[in-house]
């Protein structure tokens, strides 16, 4: 089921949105938290461009998603990072080990029963 956050603002160039996520193995970011408005977040997309340090983007996070979820882990702040995918594409988070990967479903090999 794709789950559809239209609504939520988003950084969009040249026809690409600009998705949040962390490729390192140790902690995951959206794997972790599970808020879909940060994987789209305009300020964090500011702040990975200009090299913003891990603990500025964690007091974002902080302040601006504390009611989201009150146990939310920001694991994987430290290695953040940007893929630019089409607008309106379906994607999921695969994570392993705590790094995570962007799939696109037109990349990938789907099954329907």
């Amino acid at each position: 089921m794709a789950i559809s956050i239209s609504d939520c603002p988003k950084v969009i160039r040249f026809g690409k949105v600009a998705v949040i996520y962390s490729p390192q193995h140790g902690a995951g970011w959206y794997s972790w938290h599970g808020i879909e408005e940060l994987l789209f977040d305009p300020q964090l997309v500011d702040m990975i461009e200009r090299g913003a340090e891990a603990e500025e983007v964690q007091a974002y996070c902080e302040e601006h998603y504390q009611n989201e979820s009150k146990s939310a882990y920001w694991g994987g702040v430290d290695d953040l990072v940007i893929k630019w995918i089409p607008e309106g594409s379906i994607f999921r988070i695969n994570e392993y080990d705590g790094a995570e990967e962007v799939i696109l479903q037109d990349d990938d090999d789907w099954i329907i029963a």
